[in-house]
């Protein structure tokens, strides 16, 4: 049986194509993908997340034990609010999921990881918990929900649904959070676009999302947070990345810090590897649509989709691919589409951001002149 959120009926009653997700019954869209994409790149939606897992970590060696767990560096959240991306790795320097995490206070950070390695994510968390004997409490907050207003307009709106939130939140630079009474509000997000992830009571989620909706924040599902996530160059764990790959050959060394002399786990697998592979844009400028487990001809070898989609704001398609780490941007390569080679080039991710297209010098270059 599938699990619900406490949005599961407001979902119903406006009409949503719901589908199973990771296990959770999630909106798909609510009559056009499309339109709802184009409103959060051009004014605001709104995301039921709360299949996603909020998890505190908490105790005397909060601090210690997260700088051993994750391939990113806490001790950089200097001040409560402070956020950051990381992978949090096996030993071999696999992937075991990517989150944010939150410093809230003196021995007080808060995780948000991904649905369907929630369970792992835990387990995984209180086996390394119990094998460095560190005081800290693991505690899943099965008691929030969290929406997602995305858009060039999504804080405006969102303080105008909310009567005091503006003067509690207007400050927030991205990547940085604050409780407004006692919601969690997070400038952060998965589209490329600027807005807030509410983390809030869970029965307070139904009126908060009529009172976005009042607003003018439009409801958005699944298939345009993809559509969106891809365009910003976002990558989606499962597809993108997951225990088999690397940070390194995931176009996220970003997001391991190796300046000190840290050993957190994974990180002897990655001061030892020496990547083939690499994850690289891609944009078609032949007629079709890129997508996942297509096989892609480079002049180094073989390599593979690993998302793909139509770009609603490009009117193209693009894709995120794992290649031979030879492959560089402006390069061309084929990708087989229904058993026919289709041209595509090689072009810096993201390919969207704000709104703006950020790969216009190569749509002309593919122009005919």
């Amino acid at each position: 049986m599938l699990e619900k959120t406490i949005l599961n009926d407001i979902h119903r009653e406006a009409g949503a194509k719901l589908v199973d997700f990771g296990g959770w019954e999630m909106p798909l869209h609510y009559g056009s993908q499309i339109e709802e994409h184009h409103a959060v790149r051009r004014a605001a939606g709104m995301f039921d997340v709360s299949h996603m897992r909020a998890v505190d970590v908490v105790g005397a060696d909060a601090n210690a034990f997260l700088r051993r767990a994750l391939a990113n560096d806490v001790a950089k959240l200097e001040a409560p609010g402070r956020a950051l991306y990381s992978c949090m790795l096996n030993a071999h320097g696999g992937i075991v999921d990517d989150l944010i995490v939150y410093f809230l206070g003196a021995g007080a950070y808060r995780l948000v990881v991904n649905a369907g390695t929630a369970d792992k994510d835990l387990a995984w968390l209180a086996r390394l918990a119990t094998e460095q004997g560190l005081g800290v409490e693991i505690v899943p907050r099965t008691d929030v929900a969290m929406i997602a207003v995305q858009g060039p307009e999504a804080r405006e709106r969102t303080w105008r649904a909310f009567a005091g939130m503006q003067a509690a939140t207007e400050g927030l630079r991205p990547f940085t959070a604050a409780f407004f009474r006692d919601w969690f509000v997070a400038r952060t997000g998965y589209t490329g676009e600027d807005g807030f992830e509410v983390v809030l009571p869970a029965p307070f989620a139904p009126n908060a999302w009529h009172s976005l909706a009042r607003a003018g924040v439009r409801p958005c599902g699944l298939g345009a947070r993809d559509t969106l996530r891809l365009e910003a160059g976002m990558s989606l764990y499962g597809q993108d990345m997951d225990e088999t790959t690397s940070p390194l050959e995931s176009g996220l060394a970003w997001t391991v810090d190796r300046k000190s002399d840290r050993d957190f786990v994974g990180r002897a697998a990655l001061d030892a590897s020496h990547p083939a592979r690499a994850l690289r844009g891609l944009l078609l400028l032949d007629q079709g649509v890129l997508r996942a487990h297509q096989k892609v001809a480079t002049a180094h070898g073989e390599g593979e989709i690993t998302s793909g989609t139509f770009s609603p704001t490009l009117s193209r398609s693009v894709a995120l691919a794992r290649l031979p780490a030879a492959v560089q941007p402006g390069d061309r390569v084929t990708v087989e589409i229904r058993g026919k080679p289709l041209a595509a080039a090689v072009v810096p991710h993201p390919f969207v951001r704000q709104g703006r297209s950020l790969v216009d010098s190569h749509l002309n270059a593919a122009r005919p002149s």
